[in-house]
């Protein structure tokens, strides 16, 4: 992968995720940063997020949560968003080849500069879907020599969060990571079309609240420092 200058001029972005509402309750503040400054982005959802408890009343939750998704990417100004069918809970048993090859196929279709993703140490939230689609992003950019970027977490937060709720998400120390001012209105719009999934009081809400106006970005594998995570389990609503 070549190196990523910041902060990045990137006129086209993939973004690559495992769940529908990643691109929303993690990215959506980075996303509409990157649309507001003339991007085209692009994002590639590789389930449709059928495993989650959250919407379990659903008849058909994938199909609601693949609505969901193209209503949050309007909400934000994405110029494409695309939802896989890869089984949602169990990713990292997929064939990393088939999941690799989903991406490539999006880096010929959107010719992007670079692409961003949740880090791959522990997917930030301790859910190997997560993780799963970080590397296959991570490898498919590698084979055509782009720059990856990673939205990750600062320690105090992922403490924080794994303190009050049990969670296990993975956190850097500050020199490990680049601050990113953003606005969250957009971001919280986009939220709201996730309705199977905003659910008052959750993690992902609490999450939103410690960042304030900032969010985190590194280049995966470049940081000095460590991350460290407790050996939690992932709850419900932690990911997604």
């Amino acid at each position: 992968m070549s190196a990523v200058h910041w902060p990045p001029d990137w006129q086209r972005v993939l973004v690559v995720v495992a769940h529908p509402d990643d691109e929303s309750f993690a990215l959506g503040a980075l996303l509409d940063r990157f649309a507001e400054g003339g991007a085209e982005v692009h994002v590639l959802c590789l389930t449709r997020g059928e495993a989650s408890t959250l919407g379990a009343g659903s008849v058909d939750l994938a199909t609601v949560r693949a609505a969901e998704l193209a209503s949050a990417g309007q909400v934000l100004g994405m110029a494409s968003t695309i939802a896989m069918a890869h089984p949602d809970g169990t990713l990292a048993n997929v064939d990393p080849d088939l999941l690799a090859a989903d991406v490539d196929r999006s880096i010929e279709r959107t010719r992007p500069d670079g692409l961003l993703v949740f880090d791959p140490v522990a997917g930030v939230t301790g859910h190997p879907d997560h993780a799963a689609a970080s590397v296959a992003a991570m490898g498919a950019a590698g084979r055509a020599d782009l720059p990856v970027l990673g939205w990750a977490l600062p320690q105090s937060v992922a403490d924080s969060l794994n303190a009050e709720y049990g969670a296990a998400f993975a956190g850097y120390p500050p020199d490990g990571l680049r601050e990113v001012t953003v606005e969250r209105r957009r971001q919280r719009m986009a939220i709201a079309c996730h309705a199977s999934q905003a659910v008052p009081g959750s993690v992902l809400w609490r999450r939103l609240e410690l960042l304030g106006d900032r969010e985190y970005l590194r280049t995966p594998g470049a940081a000095p420092s460590t991350p460290t995570a407790p050996a939690a389990p992932t709850i419900p609503g932690a990911s997604s």
